[in-house]
């Protein structure tokens, strides 16, 4: 049965009242939750872009759902840092958590002053930083030279098995050169075909492990709201790489979507007030083969989302509460 998780989106929302969401999501019968890990947001309209490793630690403590981030080693987090942490967060909370390991965003990684390198670089960086990361977690001692520099790390603490890493890729080509590494995939919604041809390139090259994929929703009492939602907070998000992995400012992202239409958003968002219509999208995506799916309604209002989805829309997708599951069991 198909995961169908919330996800939580730093880059829109106060961490403290996205900590009380995921909490309602959890109630709501959301069976499991993703966040995002970035320093800025895509738009100034968005406003906010908290610290996500502080965040998972509350989200794990206070729900018993199963929690991933999609993160970024090698510039602006060295490596043996992010071992530290996921191996630290599955050591307190075991068999619980998940990363997904991308190449980075340009928006996130000038910070450090370092040049923003090539794809075919960062690529090279992220394995780097995948094998440090997974040799830490089996309890070596490393020191390595390349793209990213260890001198001698250890990790004292350290879950009894390491934690899922997955990789992040949006494009067919990644996905295949991230088989030879990653324990899954993670991607992002486009359309039923893109989709298939990122999946198929990811297992026709060997990949193994679960098939993770993220889903932009826009919902609301009318399709005029749900569209205006969209427009509003998402039109900076709907450019295909390389753009969106090389601009560098929330200035340029918002300069770059100023000429955007309300109707462009579509192809980036699943936006209707028929929750019908999103279950029917829903099942479409869920067929090509994903095993996880993450719910992410890109407002910055929750509430009316996960209250209907998780009375109207997880039901159809065959997601069980808590509460019918417990039914289910005294019967």
């Amino acid at each position: 049965m198909t995961v169908i998780g919330w996800h939580a989106s730093h880059e829109q929302i106060h961490p403290k009242d996205l900590l009380a969401s995921l909490q309602h999501a959890e109630r709501a019968g959301f069976t499991a939750a993703m966040c995002s890990d970035h320093f800025a947001p895509w738009s100034e309209r968005q406003g906010h872009s908290g610290f996500a490793w502080a965040w998972l630690g509350a989200a794990l403590q206070v729900t018993e759902l199963p929690i991933g981030v999609v993160t970024a080693p090698g510039q602006r987090y060295h490596p043996a840092i992010i071992a530290q942490a996921v191996g630290t967060l599955e050591a307190m909370y075991p068999g619980r958590f998940w990363a997904a390991l991308g190449s980075g965003e340009n928006m996130n990684e000038h910070i450090t002053g370092d040049a923003w390198p090539r794809k075919e670089h960062r690529n090279e960086r992220l394995l780097e930083s995948a094998q440090v990361m997974r040799a830490l977690l089996a309890g070596e001692t490393i020191s390595h030279d390349g793209h990213v520099r260890v001198d001698q790390a250890k990790l004292w603490t350290r879950p009894d098995a390491p934690p899922p890493l997955l990789a992040a890729a949006v494009t067919p080509r990644t996905a295949e050169w991230a088989a030879g590494w990653a324990d899954g995939l993670a991607t992002v919604n486009q359309s039923p075909e893109a989709l298939r041809r990122v999946v198929d390139a990811y297992r026709g090259a060997g990949g193994t492990g679960p098939l993770v994929l993220q889903v932009h929703v826009s919902y609301a009492a009318s399709a005029d709201q749900a569209l205006a939602i969209a427009h509003d907070q998402w039109r900076s998000n709907v450019f295909s790489p390389p753009l969106c992995w090389d601009l560098d400012t929330v200035e340029a992202f918002d300069v770059a979507s100023a000429h955007v239409r309300p109707e462009d958003v579509h192809g980036s968002v699943v936006i209707s007030a028929d929750l019908e219509e999103h279950v029917e999208r829903l099942r479409e995506l869920i067929e090509i083969g994903f095993d996880e799916v993450y719910l992410h309604h890109v407002g910055q209002q929750q509430r009316d989302f996960i209250e209907a989805f998780g009375e109207r829309v997880l039901p159809r997708l065959g997601v069980t509460s808590k509460t019918d599951a417990a039914s289910e069991v005294v019967a």
